[in-house]
């Protein structure tokens, strides 16, 4: 029995998330992708612990408290006394929501394979890192590589969310080592968004022919957005329906899609349920501004899928 379900790779941001439309008031939060699903996974009863590297300033140390409170462990968080944490603004419009970030020269930036030492990953049953966690530097890439080669060596699958951002990187390269990561991961979890740019296509089974042509082994799961996700597990491909909301802010929501359905995997879900129960968790994260307060936990993602059945 590994200590772990999950242990999450990547970049820690501090979120100021406009509250209010074309007004200068900005609430602060939390953000980071693998941050956000980690703790989207222990809210779902997931026994959790994360990867990265902050700053030795007050917003690193608002990060410990977080992942504290939280119940994710942080044996291995790397403190930098010289570079900061990032940080990010996000502006509301006609348009949806829009970044940006303060991150270049950030402590996660920074980060080499010399983080993995702690040993959390050959305690982990998953290892989830992101398109993110390899773009924001070419030593962070090199650090994703490296755990993935240790998860893989010590029996511990590996989760995979694209998470394209092109500010951070060349869609050229972007391509290449998302191709190539996908390869190794046990779990991929793409974006229609993410794969029109990498694809130049917008229709999900062509999306996933391409995904499969490109040899990526393991489960598929294609998020379609309102339109909800389709599973591909080598042999067939299911749909699986959203559940309808009036969002408020989708910040986080593909990163909530992520925690929760690792989480529900880790407590025995099928794939189809546990799609399911993440669908409805990603929709329920909406329904408030900022990455990580609206979270939901299990009693309320439970709560509204049997609504939904009765």
């Amino acid at each position: 029995m590994a200590d772990f379900d999950i242990v999450a790779l990547g970049e820690p941001l501090v979120e100021m998330n406009q509250t209010h439309k074309g007004q200068l008031q900005y609430l602060q939060g939390f953000g980071g992708d693998t941050s956000n699903a980690v703790i989207a996974a222990a809210r779902q009863g997931a026994r959790c612990a994360y990867l990265t590297r902050v700053g030795n300033d007050a917003f690193g140390a608002q990060f410990l408290d977080l992942w504290a409170s939280e119940g994710v462990d942080t044996s291995g968080v790397q403190r930098d006394d010289d570079a900061h944490t990032g940080l990010y603004f996000v502006q509301h419009g006609p348009d949806g929501h829009a970044f940006s970030y303060l991150r270049r020269g950030s402590a996660a930036s920074l980060m080499t394979p010399a983080l993995l030492d702690s040993g959390l990953i050959e305690r982990s049953q998953f290892l989830h890192v992101s398109g993110i966690s390899m773009a924001i530097s070419t030593s962070a890439c090199d650090t994703v590589f490296a755990a993935i080669e240790r998860a893989h060596a010590a029996g511990a699958q590996v989760s995979l969310d694209s998470n394209l951002r092109l500010r951070l990187w060349p869609v050229d390269r972007a391509r290449a080592i998302l191709r190539e990561t996908m390869r190794e991961a046990d779990l991929f979890l793409p974006s229609m968004d993410d794969m029109q740019h990498l694809t130049g296509n917008d229709d999900p089974e062509r999306t996933l022919d391409w995904i499969r042509d490109g040899g990526a082994a393991g489960v598929v799961v294609l998020k379609l957005g309102k339109d909800g996700s389709i599973i591909d597990d080598g042999k067939t491909r299911t749909p699986v329906a959203a559940l309808r909301v009036d969002a408020v802010d989708a910040t986080g929501a593909g990163d909530c899609f992520a925690g929760s359905l690792l989480a529900r995997r880790c407590q025995g879900d099928s794939w189809e349920d546990a799609v399911r129960y993440a669908n409805a968790a990603a929709a329920l994260s909406t329904l408030g501004y900022g990455a990580v307060d609206p979270l939901p936990r299990t009693e309320q993602v439970l709560a509204r899928l049997k609504s939904l059945a009765e």
